[in-house]
């Protein structure tokens, strides 16, 4: 199992989430695919079966509560639910509890009671005493109405009998349970069942009538614990000693302890958390809302639902008890699609593990909660996502909304009112309303690779034809530092990677042998050090992240350990980590990545490098599919298709190439229709090479169609990105491309 630590996960994109979760196969390919695509929500016509006069479908969000580890197990936690602050504060406490060990849980098991009501009873006592001779008869009785659950180890378990004295206007009632393992399902309609199936033997046993079979949601034979040990180190921090918020937390837990008016939001609180993940799961959250409370209220007063007390050597102890009966089977759980990917999610085989992890997740967010109410006050913590809610409300556009966050935060008026005349305000002041759209230059104090776009001539420069390139301010950035520890520690925070370099080791991705490579090469595979990157070029997009990546870091190392390297010897070492990650490159990626100008490149050894005078800046925007552009696999495509018609390919290679010594021309004269034009004449050769695809076909029509001169993929083709050349409509085509779900920027080439 993968670790559920996914650092500065809450920074990324939906697109970039998903991508992390699919490489450390947290969800399948194809779970991947439904979830970009919005295909895994529940359709209407589906859900006009799940409930009556259904006329729609009713939406919330889905995130993940991250960095638990329950029994030693890690597990990435969905949570279905609308109320802003609940996940980052579940995640918050895992990662406390984390670095602690993580938690311990257990669970008595799968036990469902279920309830058979006998009235106008003669002899209470007798008809007891009569169930429990006949009781082998009556739980086979039961058991034969479901082999299939018996022969996975369930069905009834046993049988217990209550007399519930003056309970009714007939007189004193038999109460018969039967307790039932439903195994890894609900087990509702199963239960059911059997109070039925049952129900005529036990009339003819004690010579009442039964009333009411049904199952109880009080599953107090299905009691799920969890606890935790936080050594008070961890607990510090906000001006806040760890002995002073170990005995905030202890307090507040013994003001819930004592009184049922707080008692009853300290648990509403835990329920906070559990309830989404039973919700993600498929299950019913009313039963366990229900269960719980009526638990908290077991000894005639209400109480909170965990513990919370100082060790011997002064860690902090958490406890929480509470029935929980769940499934991971059955109909109800496979009629919503969102269910099946949540449960992978979890990666959990049994429902008493699920009951366990709930149990963990409960008790997590209780600690985060009475941690702030012991601290700073919960309110502090709520008020920034309360004021994205508004804003949202308020109907504030993505290049403002940082802005109407951050000023309802300081008038402390959040209110959609008050959101709604600071966008007014916005409207007025904004002299360049698109802000958000335009690329600013990367900060270049720190040793940086620059990504890239190409104008024409990609995949046909692997084959000796010219190709033009230039720089965008999108970056790759790097820094190298002494490392306590033993070893190389590598760190790209934005997408989630922290692993220590192990030598033999076969990676998953390319980064780490790449960064082997240069390590060996530049004869520092044996020093102790942590490099820490800094990625603003999107992986995989075809705008030359691997590249510029290997740049960043080789000028990183040098710096650190005082190499000295010329921009040649850069770009030559950047070029054999290209060749290791794509197999066959061109050279232009590090080149550019090294060089950062405006080029004419033809591939030779050493290549051939012109760089082009550009009279003004050339405006273009630049979009993104977010679908992989995997450059190997093209490259290699390519390959096979030229080794069986090496005639045909070269002369579209020859195309390409006369096409690029054109447009070279056309930059330099500043004929940018023309330049255009040659764009869209590359991209129907690059079509023919089988390197387009659906979604830059669809975002090369929208740019064309919104007044793009040209547009074009760029790079390996298969996904990635597009560039379309807009001197003059630059916002409206990169409008166009967002208003159907991918991103776009705008940039200036020069």
């Amino acid at each position: 199992m993968p670790s559920s630590r996914i650092a500065n996960f809450y920074r990324l994109s939906i697109q970039e989430r998903l991508k992390i979760l699919r490489e450390r196969n947290f969800i399948s390919e194809e779970e991947y695919i439904r979830l970009k695509n919005g295909n895994h929500l529940l359709r209407s016509e589906d859900s006009d079966r799940m409930i009556e006069n259904v006329i729609g479908v009713f939406g919330l969000p889905m995130g993940l509560g991250l960095n638990f580890k329950v029994n030693g197990k890690d597990y990435v936690v969905p949570m279905v639910v609308e109320e802003p602050s609940i996940v980052a504060a579940v995640s918050s406490a895992a990662k406390v509890v984390r670095q602690a060990g993580g938690f311990t849980a257990e669970y008595t098991g799968p036990i469902l009671i279920g309830q058979i009501q006998i009235v106008d009873v003669k002899n209470p006592s007798a008809a007891k005493q009569a169930i429990l001779q006949n009781k082998e008869e009556i739980i086979n009785l039961a058991n034969s109405l479901h082999p299939k659950m018996v022969a996975r180890g369930g069905g009834v378990q046993d049988l217990e009998v209550r007399i519930l004295s003056g309970a009714s206007s007939r007189g004193d009632m038999v109460v018969v349970h039967l307790l039932v393992d439903t195994r890894d399902a609900m087990g509702a309609n199963l239960v059911n069942s059997m109070c039925e199936g049952v129900a005529s033997l036990i009339e003819k046993i004690t010579g009442g009538e039964v009333f009411l079979r049904i199952l109880s949601n009080l599953a107090d034979r299905s009691l799920a614990r969890a606890q935790c040990r936080i050594p008070v180190k961890l607990l510090e921090g906000k001006g806040y000693s760890g002995e002073q918020v170990r005995d905030g937390i202890i307090l507040a837990y013994e003001f819930a302890a004592a009184d049922p008016y707080r008692a009853t939001t300290h648990n509403k609180g835990i329920m906070n958390g559990i309830d989404p993940v039973v919700i993600a799961t498929g299950n019913d959250w009313r039963a366990i809302e229900a269960a719980a409370h009526a638990y908290a209220a077991r000894n005639g007063r209400y109480t909170s639902l965990t513990r919370w007390e100082k060790a011997e050597n002064g860690d902090l102890l958490g406890f929480i008890e509470l029935p929980i009966r769940v499934g991971i089977v059955g109909g109800p759980l496979e009629s919503n699609p969102t269910v099946a990917i949540a449960l992978h999610l979890l990666n959990i085989s049994s429902a008493a593990e699920l009951a366990q992890v709930l149990a963990a997740v409960g008790l997590a967010q209780n600690l985060s909660a009475i941690r702030a109410l012991a601290t700073e006050g919960i309110q502090r913590g709520h008020m920034s996502l309360h004021a994205r809610s508004v804003a949202m409300a308020a109907g504030a556009t993505p290049e403002i909304f940082e802005t109407v966050v951050e000023r309802l935060i300081e008038t402390n008026e959040i209110k959609v009112w008050k959101a709604r005349e600071i966008i007014n305000e916005l409207a007025v002041k904004e002299e360049k309303p698109n802000a958000e759209l335009y690329l600013a230059p990367s900060e270049q104090k720190i040793p940086t690779g620059h990504g890239k776009v190409i104008l024409l001539g990609e995949h046909a420069v692997v084959y000796g034809a010219h190709a033009i390139a230039a720089p965008i301010p999108l970056a790759m950035q790097a820094m190298v530092s002494d490392s306590d520890e033993d070893g190389i520690h590598l760190i790209i925070s934005r997408w989630g990677v922290e692993e220590r370099l192990q030598k033999g080791k076969e990676y998953r991705y390319s980064i780490f042998n790449s960064l082997s490579l240069i390590l060996h090469e530049l004869g520092l595979e044996k020093e102790n050090m942590k490099i820490e990157v800094f990625p603003y070029v999107p992986r995989a997009m075809g705008l030359g992240g691997s590249a510029s990546l290997a740049v960043a870091i080789i000028r990183a190392l040098a710096e650190k350990f005082k190499i000295k390297l010329s921009l040649e010897e850069i770009s030559q070492l950047a070029y054999k980590s290209e060749q290791l990650v794509h197999g066959t490159a061109s050279g232009i990626d590090n080149t550019l990545a090294t060089y950062g100008k405006f080029l004419l490149f033809q591939k030779g050894n050493p290549p051939k490098i012109q760089e082009l005078r550009v009279p003004q800046p050339i405006r273009i925007v630049i979009g993104l599919t977010w679908s992989e552009s995997l450059t190997a696999k093209m490259v290699s495509r390519v390959r096979r298709a030229w080794e069986n018609n090496k005639r045909l390919y070269n002369h579209i290679f020859k195309e390409i190439d006369q096409l690029v010594l054109e447009a070279a021309k056309a930059i330099e004269n500043y004929d940018l229709e023309h330049l255009g034009q040659l764009m869209n004449i590359n991209q129907g050769l690059l079509n023919a090479l089988q390197v387009s695809g659906r979604e830059i076909e669809e975002l090369v029509e929208i740019a064309r169609n919104n007044g793009a001169l040209g547009a074009k993929l760029t790079g390996g083709g298969g996904g990635g990105a597009i560039i379309a050349l807009c001197p003059e409509n630059a916002e409206k085509v990169a409008k166009a491309i967002r208003n159907v779900g991918y991103r776009a920027y705008i940039t200036d080439l020069k």
